[in-house]
């Protein structure tokens, strides 16, 4: 697809099925990589979702082969110098020296919409096929459950660029710390398999039933009384961050943005000089070594 043909695509799509909302990253032919315009697009689709008294229950998938291969880092629709109307009070990333750049944009784009995400006040599942790597762990792991294909897989290979793993920081609380070491220090691919064992994923089935095995799950519970749900998803998540799950992302989210600048410094290039093709080849060598 031309890069205009991206930019006039609908990247998200939205969809309403009796009580369950369906926001789908409509990127295929990227492997619905995360560029600006998908992330705003996805807040929106979430915001009509919590406004709508008839939605109980939200899911989040991926078009196509692949759930999300994580930020777009590489695609003709990268719009990283892009000014967009913002949903926090953080100010336009844009034409900020330094470090500010992405310290500013990313707190917008990533880890505060992914917080936010989090909180909405709906249980959310993730239906998850094929890929899951960096950023779209993050998508993933907002999602109050995960119900997977068999084939899909899960990895943070960034550690490769300096960086110490995504922006929303979750690792050790979607893994134990020794496990979450081993995934981040070796960047290599976790399958579902394992990432059920782990106690990432609620679900793991045949891909041919993942959609029938997630809507049945998502109208189950959407025959909870909404206010029931709310509270109990408040429960676990306030339980969460007593155990410092936020705290924990606020000061990896300073490590991570020293490792921009770091990189910047170094390389000239805040990704340390890789984007999507130099980490997949890297991580083809790594593995066939």
């Amino acid at each position: 697809m031309s890069e205009q043909n991206d930019q006039e695509a609908e990247v998200v799509l939205y969809e309403v099925r009796g009580a369950i909302a369906l926001v789908t990253m409509n990127r295929p032919e990227y492997h619905n990589a995360q560029n600006s315009r998908m992330t705003y697009a996805l807040d929106a689709a979430f915001r009509r979702a919590c406004d709508d008294d008839e939605v109980k229950v939200i899911v989040l998938r991926g078009a196509g082969k692949h759930f999300s291969a994580g930020h777009d880092i590489g695609t003709p629709g990268r719009d990283v110098n892009q000014s967009f109307e913002r949903s926090s009070l953080w100010y336009d990333h844009v034409n900020k020296p330094g470090g500010e750049f992405l310290y500013a944009r990313e707190q917008e784009v990533y880890l505060g919409m992914c917080r936010r995400w989090r909180e909405m006040p709906k249980p959310t599942i993730a239906m998850v096929q094929g890929a899951c790597i960096a950023g779209g762990l993050m998508l993933a792991w907002v999602c109050d459950l995960i119900v997977a294909s068999e084939d899909s897989y899960y990895a943070d290979p960034v550690v490769r660029m300096g960086i110490p793993g995504v922006e929303y920081f979750a690792h050790v609380h979607e893994l134990n710390p020794r496990i979450a070491k081993e995934f981040l220090f070796l960047g290599e691919r976790m399958p579902a398999e394992r990432a059920y064992q782990m106690g990432m994923l609620n679900r793991v089935v045949p891909r041919e039933r993942l959609e029938e095995e997630c809507l049945a799950i998502a109208g189950r519970i959407a025959q909870m009384p909404r206010l029931g749900l709310q509270l109990t998803k408040q429960a676990v998540n306030n339980a969460e961050d007593l155990m410092g799950k936020r705290a924990t992302m606020d000061m990896v989210f300073g490590l991570h943005h020293f490792a921009h600048v770091h990189n910047e410094l170094t390389s000239g290039d805040k990704l340390g000089g890789y984007d999507a093709k130099a980490m997949a080849s890297s991580q083809r060598k790594a593995a066939e070594a």
